[in-house]
């Protein structure tokens, strides 16, 4: 089985709100990699019992806690939907995207030419 026939589709969406599963932070999805594509340094810093593998899409956040914002580079296995409803404060966003409806993100048109 060559690398490309193992890649799966995508469960989450740029645009959408999500949470971690484990950690006590949520972001928005701004871009995805269909596999690990982070540095070897990276994934090894994260502790083994809960090292996810690459073999799976990766997500780019614009996240947040309770005491910052920050930009979040998360395993799909880790993702779960956030449906709180609530707007995701990182400054990035107004950047990115020019609305939240119905739980997600929608495009900025200024990215879009």
């Amino acid at each position: 089985m060559t690398k490309d026939s193992q890649v799966r589709a995508a469960k989450f969406a740029i645009g959408q709100i999500v949470k971690h599963r484990i950690y006590p932070f949520r972001g928005v999805i701004y871009d995805v990699d269909p596999t690990f594509n982070n540095s070897e340094e990276w994934w090894q810093s994260i502790p083994e019992e809960v090292r996810p593998k690459k073999d799976q899409p990766f997500y780019h956040l614009f996240a947040e806690n309770a005491q910052t914002t920050y930009e979040a580079y998360v395993s799909e296995q880790n993702l779960l939907i956030d449906d709180s409803g609530k707007p995701i404060s990182h400054p990035a966003v107004k950047d990115y995207f020019s609305e939240l409806r119905d739980g997600r993100y929608l495009f900025s048109n200024r990215l879009q030419s």
